[in-house]
């Protein structure tokens, strides 16, 4: 195939093809920006990692992950989106229309981008703990704590985010233990306070996760060390959540947009704009607070509306006039 060939040229291009990246799709097909996604290597996201989804609005019975993220492309689809596999390698920001390769070969240009690359949860690499997840094992306690309501949990991570997902457990099951690596949290004072003043979270220091336990099909129990004295024990729970952090998909993009210290991309307050004109970032990837897939759906919805209208003003303006009107 010739080089001219490998070029196409695109008005909406989105990146990734979990809540986020379907619901852009979904306005932007509507709007007529006749919208192209490349899915990445995970068609759906994190969520087709996970078994029930219970607290998306309009599943009254919960749906499965997977079924949920199929049911997201069905309806991108029955607007006209294109939707392909594969993986956007490198990017190129610093001209007009924006330049992106997919799978190293193919060059898309676009006249905006809507990155939906999602963040992927940090694991502490133990087989079981793969073998389990969706069956006991969760990186959400959000998504997944309702289901071991009134049951014994343990909890794994020392930040503001596993105390207050600890905290938040503790509405829900009978006992949560909580594992900290080391003799003491890394969390800010008043999670901490929060943690300590909970009276069905007991904190164990010092103490690593060995193994996840089961019986072929859930989660039965959990195998601890103490790092200090290389003591194991062993915890009875149903549940375990890791809670040691996520890493936004972000990497192909540093030195084109601005991100926090952990990788999450920048946005303006109030929208999806990136400090790339035309480019927008949406779901998990520039939202490391919320992290629901609802919230995800509603600022894809929001980059959609964002594209359209920076379309909009191109189309009706000069490129000074554009460059205030965007700002």
């Amino acid at each position: 195939m010739s080089q001219e060939q490998e070029i196409e040229h695109v008005k909406c291009l989105i990146i990734g093809s979990g809540p986020a990246g379907y619901t852009a799709a979904i306005y932007a097909a509507r709007a007529d920006l006749k919208p192209v996604m490349y899915t990445g290597l995970e068609m759906g996201g994190q969520l087709t990692q996970t078994t029930d989804v219970d607290n998306f609005p309009g599943y009254p019975d919960g749906i499965m992950g997977p079924a949920m993220m199929e049911d997201f492309r069905k309806q991108a689809e029955r607007f006209g989106t294109q939707i392909r596999f594969g993986y956007v390698s490198s990017v190129d920001f610093s001209s007009f229309p924006r330049k992106v390769v997919v799978d190293e070969i193919k060059t898309i240009t676009a006249d905006t981008v809507i990155i939906a690359t999602g963040a992927t949860a940090k694991w502490l690499g133990l087989p079981s703990e793969q073998k389990y997840n969706g069956f006991g094992v969760s990186a959400c306690a959000v998504c997944d704590g309702f289901f071991f309501k009134g049951q014994d949990v343990a909890i794994v991570g020392a930040g503001d985010t596993a105390a207050e997902e600890a905290t938040y457990l503790a509405k829900l099951c009978k006992k949560v233990y909580m594992l900290v690596r080391r003799d003491e949290f890394r969390a800010s004072k008043a999670m901490v306070h929060r943690v300590l003043t909970t009276p069905n979270i007991e904190v164990i220091y010092n103490s690593e996760a060995v193994e996840i336990l089961g019986n072929g099909k859930n989660v039965t129990g959990l195998e601890i060390i103490n790092n200090q004295t290389n003591e194991k024990s062993k915890l009875d729970v149903e549940g375990f959540f890791v809670a040691i952090g996520h890493k936004p998909n972000t990497d192909i993009f540093k030195g084109w947009l601005e991100m926090d210290e952990t990788g999450y991309l920048k946005t303006i307050p109030g929208t999806t704009k990136t400090n790339v004109e035309g480019v927008f970032a949406s779901g998990d990837v520039q939202d490391h607070y919320y992290r629901q897939a609802v919230t995800a759906a509603g600022s894809g919805c929001m980059a959609a509306l964002d594209a359209e209208r920076y379309l909009a003003a191109k189309g009706d303006a000069t490129p000074n006039v554009l460059a205030s009107t965007y700002d």
